[in-house]
C-alpha cells in the first residue's frame, strides 16, 4: 500500500510566530519566568547572570543550527541530519540505527 505524495504541508503564519513557538517550546515557561525569579529572590542574581549569558552564547547558536539542518533537511529530525550529512559528505556514522 503506497500513499500518495500529494498532501500540502502547513505552514506558519509569520517568522517570528515560528521563533516564538520554537523557543517556548525549547525552554518552557517555567525556565524563563520561574528559575531567574526563584535564584534572584535567595540571593543568586549573580547565577541569573551568569546563566542568561550562557543560554545566548550556547542555546542561541544551538537553535539556530537546529533551525538552518531543519529547513536544508526538509524532514523529521533524524532523517534532515542523515540529508545533511550525506550532502556535506560526512560520515556514515548517522546512519546508526537506521536501515540502510
Amino acid at each position: 500500500m503506497s500513499q500518495t505524495a500529494n498532501f500540502q504541508r502547513s505552514t506558519w503564519s509569520s517568522r517570528w510566530a515560528f521563533i516564538l513557538v520554537t523557543i517556548g517550546s525549547a525552554v518552557g515557561l517555567g525556565n524563563i519566568w520561574k528559575f531567574p525569579y526563584m535564584a534572584g529572590s535567595q540571593g543568586g542574581s549573580a547565577f541569573v547572570l551568569v546563566y542568561l549569558v550562557c543560554v545566548l552564547l550556547i542555546g542561541l547558536p544551538l537553535l539556530m543550527a537546529e533551525i538552518m539542518i531543519g529547513r536544508r533537511g526538509r524532514g523529521n529530525p533524524v532523517s534532515a541530519m542523515l540529508k545533511v550529512a550525506e550532502e556535506g559528505g560526512r560520515c556514515s556514522g548517522w546512519r546508526v540505527g537506521r536501515e540502510s
